[in-house]
């Protein structure tokens, strides 16, 4: 398993964040790594660690979507898109891991593999203006 990779299984497990509660997340966690096959142990770290950033920083991060989404709350957008946000913003603004043009650009593969074909338009116009943003700090 590659990078990418790795990545989607993050936006899979960021994904579900939202149909379960805090107990029942960490049971969808563990069923999720009991049913992969390749996961190699830096290939689980990096998920875990993308994964649980998401969700340390998820209020933070919902509110970040919500200044620059004008018009759209996030219980309106769809799950997917949401999920996909999420992790991106945790990238760039919360993980010094991930260069900030190589997160946005993951976000919008996702977005074009998973979602509607405005989401990945939409996905790039609110991370880019969240990095902008966090480079003029």
């Amino acid at each position: 398993m590659n990078r990418r990779n790795a990545r989607k299984n993050a936006f899979f497990l960021v994904f579900q964040m939202d149909f379960n509660q805090k107990e029942e997340f960490e049971q969808a966690r563990e069923l999720f790594f009991d049913h992969q096959q390749e996961v190699e142990e830096e290939e689980k770290d990096f998920i875990l660690k993308e994964t649980e950033g998401t969700k340390e920083h998820l209020a933070e991060i919902d509110e970040m979507i919500s200044k620059k989404a004008k018009k759209w709350a996030t219980g309106r957008m769809s799950k997917v898109d949401l999920a996909i946000l999420r992790l991106a913003i945790y990238e760039i603004c919360f993980s010094e891991e991930i260069p900030t043009s190589v997160a946005i650009n993951e976000a919008i593969e996702l977005a074009k593999k998973f979602s509607s074909d405005e989401a990945p338009s939409f996905i790039n116009g609110i991370l880019g203006s969240i990095a902008a943003e966090k480079q003029n700090q």
